[in-house]
């Protein structure tokens, strides 16, 4: 039996490897596999290393710190285009979107587990001195629910911070408590040149396992983009999916999260992206020196190994 983590599991960002799990495309792929409802961000890369897992779904960027520089952990694929992170600000707040520097002296909210070393590179790389605080980048606050996405609006209504960073369902449950607005989608173009190109969502395994095991980390790949086709043609299979790991407003909102990012799903891993990728670990002390693409990469179809 394998055993699947995400980074968070209501964030859209992941939901292709969660709905792999849950939809049945592993097992159609010959693959035994459990997803664990856990909060991944906390302790997925370690457990990965650790073999309490075997796939890990998160930020393209998660594993360096369990494997540094990618040593002994490889991307297999992608699991959806660029980079996902959003920033929603109170709705009372007169600034045009998209201007990142008119954030000087707010106060954001950001988990601190991944998300935050994309929110600071992103600001510094726009101008904005944080060595002075000229942004008050505030460690996200603790919610009763099992998941992390209703920090964001936590955030807002006890007037703890002006605006927050993060997955896609923050921002739409922040939106529809009528709380707060998109201001940056980096997805779709805002922030700083090249912002779009920092990360992307991916799925991780280790060397151990492609190496034992290569036709299961294959199959994994084609679990992938059978899911990320499924969920295409029809996003109302992410409520399904919610009902049973987050039944309310999160399962509610999937399909339509998905349906919003569904153009994005494309399992590839282009030059390109690793590019980004190595830019972004380089600036944030991740690697020393750009990784060729096949310490980076496995399976990926631009793959040459």
């Amino acid at each position: 039996m394998y055993r699947l983590m995400v980074a968070d599991v209501d964030s859209p960002s992941y939901f292709v490897a969660t709905a792999a799990v849950k939809l049945g495309f592993f097992k159609k792929e010959g693959v035994d596999i459990e997803f664990v409802p856990e909060y991944g961000a906390k302790h997925g890369p370690e457990q990965l290393r650790d073999g309490a897992i075997h796939f890990f779904g998160g930020p393209a960027f998660a594993a360096t710190r369990a494997f540094p520089a990618w040593k002994g952990a490889k991307l297999l694929c992608a699991l959806a285009q660029h980079s996902y992170w959003f920033m929603g600000v109170r709705k009372d707040i007169e600034i045009a979107r998209g201007d990142v520097k008119a954030l000087k002296g707010l106060r954001i909210s950001s988990s601190f587990a991944f998300p935050r070393t994309a929110l600071r590179h992103m600001l510094v790389e726009a101008g904005l001195d944080m060595d002075h605080d000229e942004v008050r980048i505030l460690q996200s606050l603790p919610v009763e629910a099992e998941w992390h996405s209703r920090d964001g609006v936590k955030a807002i209504q006890e007037n703890y911070a002006d605006g927050f960073w993060g997955n896609g369902m923050r921002l739409a449950l922040a939106e529809k408590a009528g709380l707060a607005k998109v201001h940056l989608d980096l997805r779709r173009g805002d922030g700083p040149p090249g912002a779009r190109s920092y990360n992307f969502a991916a799925l991780t395994t280790t060397d151990a396992l492609i190496e034992k095991e290569p036709e299961v980390a294959a199959a994994a790949v084609r679990a992938i983009v059978a899911t990320q086709k499924a969920l295409q043609a029809d996003p109302s299979l992410a409520k399904k999916v919610g009902d049973e790991l987050f039944p309310g407003d999160e399962a509610d909102l999937m399909p339509t999260l998905v349906s919003r990012d569904a153009p994005f799903y494309d399992a590839t891993i282009t030059p390109e992206a690793v590019d980004g990728l190595n830019t972004f670990a380089m600036a944030n002390g991740l690697i020393e020196q750009p990784l060729a693409y096949e310490q980076i990469v496995r399976f990926s179809p631009h793959w040459k190994g």
